[in-house]
């Protein structure tokens, strides 16, 4: 047994936590719904794969590698003309499997040249899922299950943003609570307590509750999570007498969940993913639904959004400064340096690291 974690020392990774690559034997959201219209197309990269997002006239969507078998020119320079793709160049016609169904100039007794790879495609939440990994792995049966996601109680904000980071840092910023004074200027001062930390397979989540030493509660963050009906009592050890954020890395995706004081329903449920854009995996696009629960009064939640949408961009552009700066420092020093105390983010860095995969190339 490695007794170093009992003294606050965490065992070494197997790699670099910043030189893992994300497992793709998972459902990936790569697009919006509303990006790709019928007709329409959209290239996007999963770590580095060019791949293509397009819907047919009728409405079906599917996912192509971004190459033309025959000059390698992206597909998204083409065209979707009734259920298939044309490549803008010399108009080699693609269906939604990728197979090369039609060359223009080919001699009609000559067999058509071979297509290109397609992925599987689904369409949920209002987002356009890919699967990039192994078909035949067990990955394509999880797809992610978000139930509060439609639920008339909520609101749904979409949160869609490039940030120039390794996806490692979005997990390990939003699982540390501790970082509530970078948000200082925004929420005052807030002193985040641990309660609990559980793990299991693919997974770790830890459960905080918060106390305000300083300023009040800002509009947004009030109209989201609710006014509390009496103050959390600090020496309570009951669940129901404290505000509860549970923060959960259910890999490869990540949740939070904000209970108010005595609620039995969540006041925010949030769900992200993020998608390594290039093959070193140092960007990703954050694809995110933040779930808000509705005031009693009908209606009061769009007069509300405003709000609370300016409360979380403030929270949200802090963040992407902050992981940015990370990013940056990895690569001038080439490493991940960080030396890491709390015990949960221990946890997170260890089960990133095992769930993932050597980037190619990166040593």
């Amino acid at each position: 047994m490695d007794r170093r974690a009992d003294r606050g020392i965490a065992a070494p990774l197997p790699r670099d936590i910043r030189k893992t690559a994300i497992d793709p034997d998972y459902w990936y959201p790569l697009a919006r719904s509303r990006d790709i219209p019928r007709g329409g197309k959209k290239g996007v990269s999963f770590a580095g794969e060019p791949i293509v997002l397009a819907r047919t006239e009728t409405g079906h969507i599917f996912a192509l590698e971004d190459r033309c078998a025959h000059r390698q020119v992206p597909l998204s320079l083409g065209e979707v003309r009734g259920e298939r793709l044309l490549c803008g160049y010399h108009c080699w016609a693609y269906n939604t499997a990728g197979a090369c169904i039609n060359v223009p100039y080919l001699d009609k007794d000559k067999s058509l040249p071979n297509g290109v790879k397609s992925y599987p495609c689904v369409e949920a939440y209002g987002l356009v899922f890919v699967y990039p990994g192994d078909v035949n792995a067990a990955g394509i049966e999880r797809f992610p299950h978000i139930p509060t996601w439609g639920d008339p109680a909520y609101k749904t904000r979409y949160l869609d943003r490039r940030i120039d980071c390794h996806y490692s840092f979005m997990h390990e910023n939003l699982m540390d609570m501790n970082h509530q004074f970078l948000h200082r200027s925004l929420m005052g001062s807030i002193n985040p307590t641990a309660l609990d930390i559980r793990e299991g397979d693919g997974w770790v989540e830890v459960d905080y509750t918060f106390h305000r030493a300083r300023g009040k509660q800002p509009i947004g963050e009030k109209f989201m999570l609710g006014r509390r009906s009496k103050a959390p009592n600090a020496k309570s050890e009951a669940r129901e007498d404290k505000d509860i954020m549970t923060i959960r890395t259910g890999y490869p995706y990540q949740t939070l969940q904000f209970w108010t004081a005595g609620s039995s329903e969540p006041a925010l449920d949030l769900w992200n993913a993020y998608v390594p854009i290039d093959a070193e995996q140092r960007k990703n696009h954050t694809f995110g639904l933040m779930m808000v629960r509705k005031p009693g009064v009908p209606g009061a939640i769009h007069l509300l959004w405003p709000f609370i949408i300016a409360f979380t961009n403030g929270i949200f552009g802090q963040d992407e400064d902050i992981v940015e700066a990370e990013q940056r420092a990895f690569d001038a020093q080439g490493e991940d340096r960080n030396n890491e105390i709390f015990p949960i983010i221990q946890k997170l860095r260890h089960l990133l690291v095992t769930q993932g995969r050597p980037i190619p190339g990166v040593e």
